[in-house]
């Protein structure tokens, strides 16, 4: 169905200026998806982005994320290379179907080291130089999962409640050092991770029938990754200065509805 709301839409509501000007990022997952509409954004808007991920790409330093060790050495790297920090977006996610019956311990360890440990060291590591400097945004993409859950996801929604609430716990203790540490949380968002054994589940019922078709998603249809990256750019700016500790929700009014 088609968006109503995205045709003749005014080329200032999504204009960028120079926010970020001077600013240096590091943000994993960039190289596809969410995470590089994030990157386009913050380099469209003048930072320095040094990007965390497997693939390859400009400005990208290669890291597997289940690594912990490397995870630590990747983000020193980012920094030497940037010059210091001044944005972390945690945005790097897996997902892999994980039932509570008959669990495979290594997807639920997988999931978990990629999504919930990775973001941790990293916010470990960068957060003694963002307090030093008294100026840091850390915003870290969880998902309608952290509070929401559905059968086989397991894995996934345990990682993503535990980083909503790391970034609760790392508001409070960051706060007064002029860190500000928010997470954005995507409801439905049409990027690869949406295709689960080789089905997209966007094309398929439940999502075209009951989401869209009977509106049980009120948008009634997936967000594209630049509207879930204007969340988080606007979160991991200099004009946001009063928002910490907080989950921005970007569902399209999905846990809005009974």
């Amino acid at each position: 169905m088609s968006d109503p709301t995205s045709h003749g839409r005014d080329a200032r509501s999504t204009a960028l200026t120079d926010d970020f000007a001077g600013r240096r990022a590091v943000v994993t997952g960039g190289a596809h998806g969410i995470g590089a509409a994030i990157v386009a954004r913050l380099r469209t808007a003048g930072a320095r982005v040094v990007v965390l991920d497997l693939e390859p790409g400009p400005e990208a330093i290669r890291v597997d994320l289940a690594d912990r060790e490397a995870v630590g050495s990747a983000a020193r790297e980012a920094m030497d290379r940037l010059g210091g920090v001044d944005i972390l977006v945690n945005c790097a996610g897996l997902f892999r179907p994980s039932p509570v019956r008959g669990l495979d311990m290594e997807i639920y360890d997988l999931t978990l080291a990629v999504n919930l440990d990775a973001p941790i060291i990293l916010m470990r590591t960068v957060s003694e130089a963002m307090a030093t400097q008294r100026y840091g945004r850390i915003v870290n993409v969880t998902s309608i999962h952290a509070r929401m859950s559905e059968e086989l996801s397991l894995a996934y929604d345990v990682s993503k409640g535990g980083l909503e609430s790391a970034t609760r716990t790392a508001a409070l203790e960051l706060a007064d050092h002029g860190v500000l540490v928010n997470a954005v949380a995507p409801g439905f968002v049409a990027t690869r991770m949406s295709v689960v054994d080789g089905e997209d589940e966007l094309e398929r019922e439940p999502f075209t029938s009951v989401y869209v078709g009977q509106g049980r998603l009120p948008r009634r249809r997936a967000a594209r990754p630049d509207e879930v990256a204007v969340a988080v750019t606007f979160l991991a700016s200099e004009q946001n200065t009063y928002i910490t500790g907080q989950s921005l929700v970007v569902d399209g009014g999905l846990s809005a509805r009974f």
